[in-house]
This record gives structure tokens, C-alpha cells and sequence, in this order.
């Protein structure tokens, strides 16, 4: 598999730029996603990243087609 670093640090930096820019935009939003991220249990959360990385590969599978 080749690997494009180029493509890999551009896109790392836009999701660093996605997420600066909702601290930017809405920091009491924010703030309150946290505060409910803390009352969540690990499953929960874990649960939530699968389903992040799993619509992410979906994503980026759909786009590549």
C-alpha cells in the first residue's frame, strides 16, 4: 500500500481545523459537550468512537469510488 503523506497531513490538519473552529464558534456548546462527554461511561464513549471511525472509512471508502 502507498501511503501519500502529503494527503495524510492535509487532511490531519483540516480535522484540526474543524475542531479548533467549533471551539472558535460556539465555545459554550462547547463546553457543555464536554460537561456530558464526563458523565458518560466508557462504553458509551467507546461505542461513539466506533462509530465515528466506522462513518469516517465509510466516508472517505464513498469518495475514493
Amino acid at each position: 500500500m502507498n501511503i501519500d503523506t502529503s494527503l495524510f497531513f492535509r487532511a490531519l490538519g483540516l480535522a484540526i481545523v474543524l475542531e479548533g473552529l467549533f471551539w472558535a464558534v460556539a465555545p459554550k456548546i462547547m463546553r457543555q459537550v464536554m460537561t456530558q462527554a464526563l458523565e458518560k461511561n466508557n462504553e458509551e464513549l467507546r461505542n461513539m468512537g466506533v462509530i465515528a471511525i466506522l462513518s469516517g472509512l465509510i466516508l472517505i471508502w464513498l469518495l475514493g469510488s
